[in-house]
C-alpha cells in the first residue's frame, strides 16, 4: 500500500480559514438578529465548529495559513487565528508567541479586538486558564482588560474584589471590571457600583451604573442610565433597553412622554413602547405600521407585547416593490449602513387590526406584558429557550432584573453551551 502524505492540502486549509472568517462575520449579525432563533444559531455554530476543527487538527500548517491572512486583518481572521494559537500546546502554560502577536495586533487595531475576544468566548474555559491567568497579571492595561472580558464571557469571577480590579490605575480596565460585576450578578457590589457611577471617567460611570441597575439599584443608578438613554452616543441603545425594562410602568410612561416631545425620537418611542409592554400602546403601534419607515419596527414592538410571530401566523405582507434594504451596489450612494429592521416581517395592518379587535380584551391596561404574558420568570425562561435573538436578549435582562444577583445569560455564547446552561436553569 503506497504511503499517503498526511500533510494537509493548502487549498483545503485556506477554505477552512476563509469559511471560518465568513461565518464569524455572519454570526456577529445573527446573535442580534430579529429573525434568528437558537435553532438557527445552532446550525451555524455546527458549521463553524467543523471548519475550526479542520484548522486545529492541522496545527502548524493551519497557523501558516492564518498568519498569511493576518496581512489583511479582520475580525473573522483574528478569530480563526486566535483559536489556532490557543490550540497550540504551548498555550496551556500561558501566552505563546502566536498569541502575543495577536494581542499586539489587537492593541494596534482596536476595531479587530472583537475577533480575539470572541475566540476566547468560543473556546472552553479549561483551554484558557493559563492564558487568562497571565493576562490578568500583566502590567499592560490592554491585556488586563482582555483577561477580565474573557472571564466575563464565561461568567467567571476574575477576582473583582480579591484582586481589587476596581482600583486599577487604567480607566478602561476599571470600566470592564464594573461591567463584569453586573454580568456576573455579584449582588454585594450594588452599593459600590452605584457610588462609582459618579466616577470622572465616562466609561466607568456608564458601566458602574449599568451594573448597579442589574444588581437592583432603581434610584441613582437607574436615573444615570435613563440620562444615557436620552442622549446620542455609542451606548445609547444598551442604556435605553435596560432603563425601560428596569423602570416601573408608570415611570416609563412619563419618561417616554418627555422623549416623544422631539419628533426625531419617533423610532426610539416605538422601540420603547414594546419594551414597556403596556397594551395601551398597541393602537398607536398599529398606526405606526401604516408608514413605510416605521412599519417593521412597530410590528416588532407589537410582537414584544403580544407574543405573536407575524410571519408564522401569516400576519405579514410582501415587501413593497423596488424596496432596497441597507447598502446597495451603487458606489456613488453614501448610505453604507445596514438596515436595522432587516429581517423583520412586514406587518399586514388590516389583519393585525382584526386580531387586536378580537383579542384586546385578554390584555389589561397598565400591566407590563412580555411576549404575550404578564412579566414573570418562567415565561422569560421559555422565551430564552425558543424566542428570536432580540427577544432572548430582553428575556435575559428580565431574568436578572426580576431576581438581582442572577448572572446575565449570555445569548451570544456558542449554542451547545447555551443549551447546557438552559437545561440547568429549568
Amino acid at each position: 500500500m503506497p504511503n499517503v502524505s498526511r500533510t494537509p492540502v493548502a487549498i483545503v486549509l485556506y477554505q477552512h480559514a476563509t469559511e471560518t472568517a465568513s461565518l464569524r462575520r455572519m454570526r456577529s449579525s445573527l446573535v442580534r438578529g430579529p429573525h434568528v432563533k437558537p435553532l438557527h444559531l445552532d446550525r451555524l455554530d455546527e458549521r463553524l465548529a467543523a471548519h475550526l476543527d479542520g484548522l486545529v487538527v492541522a496545527g502548524n500548517h493551519a497557523w501558516s495559513v492564518c498568519a498569511a491572512a493576518l496581512e489583511r486583518p479582520s475580525v473573522g481572521v483574528i478569530f480563526a487565528a486566535t483559536v489556532c494559537a490557543v490550540a497550540d500546546e504551548s498555550a496551556g502554560a500561558g501566552i505563546n508567541d502566536r498569541l502575543s502577536q495577536l494581542l499586539a495586533l489587537s492593541a494596534a487595531l482596536p476595531s479587530s479586538s472583537a475577533g480575539l475576544l470572541s475566540a476566547f468566548g468560543w473556546l472552553e474555559p479549561q483551554r484558557l486558564r493559563g492564558v487568562v491567568a497571565q493576562l490578568l497579571k500583566s502590567d499592560r492595561a490592554s491585556w488586563r482588560s482582555i483577561g477580565i472580558a474573557a472571564c466575563a464571557l464565561h461568567r467567571v469571577d476574575p477576582g473583582l474584589i480579591s484582586a481589587r480590579r476596581f482600583e486599577d490605575p487604567d480607566p478602561t480596565v476599571r470600566a470592564r471590571a464594573w461591567r463584569t460585576a453586573g454580568e456576573l450578578g455579584i449582588r454585594q457590589l450594588v452599593s459600590t457600583a452605584a457610588a462609582a457611577a459618579s466616577e470622572e471617567d465616562p466609561g466607568c460611570q456608564f458601566w458602574a451604573a449599568w451594573s448597579a441597575v442589574l444588581l437592583g439599584d432603581k434610584e441613582y443608578a437607574l436615573a444615570a442610565i435613563a440620562n444615557a438613554a436620552a442622549a446620542p452616543g455609542p451606548l445609547r441603545a444598551r442604556a435605553f433597553q435596560l432603563a425601560l425594562q428596569a423602570m416601573s410602568t408608570q415611570n416609563a410612561h412619563a419618561w417616554l412622554k418627555v422623549l416623544g416631545q422631539d419628533p426625531s425620537n419617533r423610532r426610539w418611542l416605538i422601540r420603547g413602547a414594546g419594551l414597556v409592554g403596556d397594551p395601551t400602546y398597541v393602537p398607536w403601534l398599529i398606526q405606526q405600521m401604516t408608514e413605510l419607515k416605521t412599519t417593521r419596527l412597530a410590528g416588532e414592538a407589537f410582537s414584544l407585547i403580544t407574543g405573536l410571530d407575524l410571519a408564522y401566523l401569516d400576519l405579514e405582507v410582501k415587501p413593497p416593490e423596488n424596496f432596497e434594504s441597507g447598502p446597495n451596489d451603487d458606489p456613488d450612494d453614501p448610505n453604507v449602513e445596514m438596515d436595522e429592521d432587516d429581517g423583520l416581517p412586514w406587518p399586514d395592518v388590516s389583519k393585525i387590526q382584526g386580531w387586536w379587535a378580537a383579542n384586546a380584551g385578554r390584555f389589561k391596561a397598565g400591566t407590563r406584558y412580555f411576549m404575550g404574558e404578564p412579566l414573570n420568570r418562567d415565561h422569560c425562561l421559555q422565551v430564552l429557550k425558543g424566542g428570536f435573538q432580540r427577544q432572548r436578549i430582553a428575556a435575559a435582562l428580565y431574568l436578572s432584573l426580576l431576581n438581582p444577583g442572577t448572572p446575565l445569560f449570555n445569548t451570544s455564547a456558542p449554542a451547545p453551551r447555551q443549551k447546557r446552561l438552559l437545561a440547568q436553569m429549568s
